[in-house]
């Protein structure tokens, strides 16, 4: 089979690193499209990946209409001159391939309709298919969405597919058990993220007060630091940040994913944004596994308190790791179920129907 997979954010490209991999193995053939972000590039170049990369991407509404024209007819060229046969990814684009093609498609989403309603509107109707964590049944407009046990996390940060390297701790000055803190600040420009706001300047500051006074602080962000937390910026290969938050006593920050790689991990972690309480993944992992915990921009003074509580806790690591064990044991290892849905598909549908038992077999 002749598969494309698109990339429009650095987190796909470990999404479906271990799925490129896997169906490259078993003799699949395997296009790798990525928008031109350098952080996604130099994860594709880290892990010896090929790939040919879409037009530069915009911060504008109105330019990220124009540039989905030229992102559709970029993969539609390359589609046909590789003669894909199946398109997938979490993007827009590859979904209007199945519209205007013979190219079918499968979309991986992780969000409540409820806050991508562009996506919902221009993406979800067109994919063949839409694969979905459970939680989000009864929380899609899709009737014949596929759900199954896990988070896109789990993808690669399931114990089959990860461990820490305790290498990144020498490279930083850390010894195992020290006690350090990591912090996410995103910069709010995808589509999703129209008025949706984070942690500001001040508060930031005032985290890092608290924090320094514990242990050492590592700040990573999406776009460009301001100069007043720039002592703090991480500097090592995107790649390793996984071992570090896994060693790290508390990952805070306004990011979504980073806060869910935390939970999955057994790192404790807090999240600040407008995003809090609108999330079913996120949702699920504060309230059932109680790993995460997720604050509005305006119950800033919560989040302090909430902060001060768990830093209090003498084994606090020790504690979410016995969490993350409970999460483990209902979810599955994402990349072989999604491994073996592509690579049978389209039978591997009607078998999930069938056999509904069948997601067992990949825990």
């Amino acid at each position: 089979m002749n598969i494309l997979i698109d990339i429009g954010h650095p987190a796909h490209v470990h999404y479906f690193k271990n799925l490129a991999w896997e169906l490259k193995q078993k003799g699949h053939k395997v296009i790798i499209t990525v928008k031109d972000l350098p952080s996604a590039k130099s994860l594709l170049d880290r892990f010896d990946f090929n790939y040919f990369v879409l037009p530069k991407k915009s911060d504008s509404l109105l330019g990220k209409v124009f540039n989905q024209l030229k992102y559709t007819v970029f993969l539609l060229k390359l589609c046909k001159k590789h003669k894909i046969d199946l398109a997938i990814g979490v993007s827009i684009t590859i979904t209007h391939l199945s519209k205007i093609s013979p190219i079918k498609s499968i979309a991986f989403d992780d969000d409540d309709d409820e806050v991508q309603p562009l996506f919902v509107k221009w993406g979800q109707p067109y994919a063949t298919e839409l694969l979905s964590p459970d939680v989000l049944r009864g929380k899609q407009k899709r009737k014949d969405v596929v759900y199954y046990p896990g988070y896109h996390e789990l993808a690669y940060l399931h114990p089959n597919r990860f461990s820490p390297n305790p290498d990144i701790l020498k490279e930083l000055g850390l010894q195992k058990g020290e006690t350090f803190f990591i912090m996410r600040f995103n910069a709010f420009k995808a589509h999703h993220d129209i008025g949706v706001s984070g942690l500001t300047l001040a508060q930031k500051l005032q985290l890092v007060t608290i924090l320094k006074n514990k242990g050492k602080v590592f700040i990573t962000v999406e776009r460009d630091i301001e100069p007043e937390l720039i002592e703090y910026q991480l500097k090592i290969s995107p790649e390793k940040v996984h071992s570090l938050i896994y060693y790290a006593t508390m990952f805070l920050g306004d990011s979504q994913t980073m806060t869910s790689e935390a939970a999955v991990l057994g790192t404790p972690s807090i999240r600040c944004n407008s995003f809090a309480g609108r999330i079913s993944y996120l949702e699920e992992e504060e309230h059932k596994y109680e790993l995460t915990y997720a604050f509005l921009p305006n119950q800033f003074d919560a989040l302090v308190l909430k902060l001060k509580e768990l830093l209090s806790i003498p084994n606090l690591k020790a504690e979410w790791q016995i969490k993350r064990k409970k999460l483990l044991a209902d979810k599955i290892d994402v990349s072989s179920f999604w491994v073996w849905f592509i690579e049978n598909y389209p039978a591997s549908k009607k078998t999930l129907l069938d056999r509904t038992q069948i997601i067992s077999e990949f825990k």
